[in-house]
């Protein structure tokens, strides 16, 4: 059982990071779905769409329909399965690729801008020092029983 005061900082820090990511987020310029998938293309490979809705935790239906859209749009490309003929393959295609560095660019660019305006020299090393422990927080493993 954590301590009160750790419970206390859990709820401030997911509460602070759940505001910092939706406005972050406010950035962008393909919506989230789109977005995700494309970043899950982007660091795992070429996936099928049930791979792809199985990660994004949405029904396949839902997923053929982002995939049929970022398809139109030239931001995936379909190649047929290596070992299963039933399936086909998406990945990213050069536009998808040019489209989600832009979004990555336009979260990080306002978040330096605010970093830059919003806070002191102090609280800026201290913020760069909180990402690293952040980072170490997000790495541990599940708690028994949980996933």
């Amino acid at each position: 059982m954590p301590t009160p005061e750790a419970a206390t900082v859990a709820a401030e820090l997911r509460t602070a990071m759940g505001k910092l990511t939706r406005r972050v987020k406010q950035e962008d310029r393909i919506p989230h779905g789109q977005v995700a998938v494309l970043g899950v293309l982007d660091r795992d490979g070429a996936m099928t769409t049930s791979d792809l809705a199985t990660d994004q935790r949405v029904r396949p239906q839902s997923m053929a329909r982002a995939v049929g859209l970022l398809l139109e749009q030239g931001l995936v490309t379909r190649r047929a399965h290596p070992t299963d003929g039933r399936k086909s393959l998406l990945e990213l295609s050069d536009a998808g690729r040019d489209a989600l560095e832009a979004e990555r660019g336009r979260r990080a660019g306002w978040l330096a801008l605010a970093i830059e305006a919003e806070l002191t020299e102090d609280e800026r090393e201290l913020l760069a020092h909180s990402a690293a422990l952040m980072e170490r927080l997000a790495a541990r493993q599940a708690l028994p029983g949980r996933s």
